[in-house]
């Protein structure tokens, strides 16, 4: 799907074409979601939607398809996993997530929705692993604020260039971009924790 089509859609369902593009992400809609989510600011900047309720539904296309994703892993399990460990591409990106988990626990939730695919994979295996769906709420939620406020902002400000700054995004930029924001995040949990201790 191009960033025409997707603008198509936009313009025919309003709102509910950014929800479900976000939604089907999960099983793999053939636009970045990082496109998806700079095309709902632009559609704002350009008064085809209203900014508020675009996105709202933006978000809630982010967190809805990963929360599918979280629940799949948990009750269905490991057959979703084995399946996509059999597609050598995934299995680099199971690797990396499960990484991630090993070595940052929960707030793996965070760091994995800067790196396109595994913060789709992330949400399949900490509901294998029976994280909480408080705790998963927690993480993936409040960063999927972040991130999807981010990338919405973004898109008002670039208009009709969204599909080469997103694809770029996407592609090559996506850990340089979000290096000073991961810093940013782990010194305000530190600094946070340090604060909790004192008092």
């Amino acid at each position: 799907m191009s960033y025409e089509n997707l603008l198509s859609l936009i313009q025919q369902f309003g709102y509910a074409a950014l929800f479900f593009s976000l939604w089907l992400g999960i099983v793999g809609m053939p636009i970045p979601d990082e496109v998806v989510v700079m095309t709902g600011g632009a559609v704002t900047s350009s008064h085809l939607l209203e900014p508020v309720p675009a996105f709202l539904l933006t978000y809630l296309g982010v967190i809805s398809g990963l929360s599918l994703g979280y629940f799949l892993g948990r009750y269905v399990g490991t057959p979703i996993m084995d399946k996509l460990r059999k597609k050598r591409k995934m299995e680099t990106y199971i690797a990396f997530s499960e990484k991630l988990v090993v070595k940052y626990g929960s707030f793996a939730l965070c760091i994995s929705y800067f790196f396109p695919i595994v913060r789709h994979v992330m949400p399949y295996l900490v509901g294998i692993n029976k994280m909480t769906f408080r705790r998963y709420a927690l993480y993936s939620y409040t960063t999927g604020f972040v991130w999807t406020l981010v990338f919405f902002i973004v898109g008002r400000f670039v208009g009709n260039h969204v599909q080469e700054v997103g694809t770029m995004v996407h592609d090559y930029g996506m850990m340089l971009l979000w290096i000073p924001v991961v810093i940013a995040i782990g010194y305000g949990c530190y600094y946070y924790v340090r604060t909790r201790k004192v008092l």
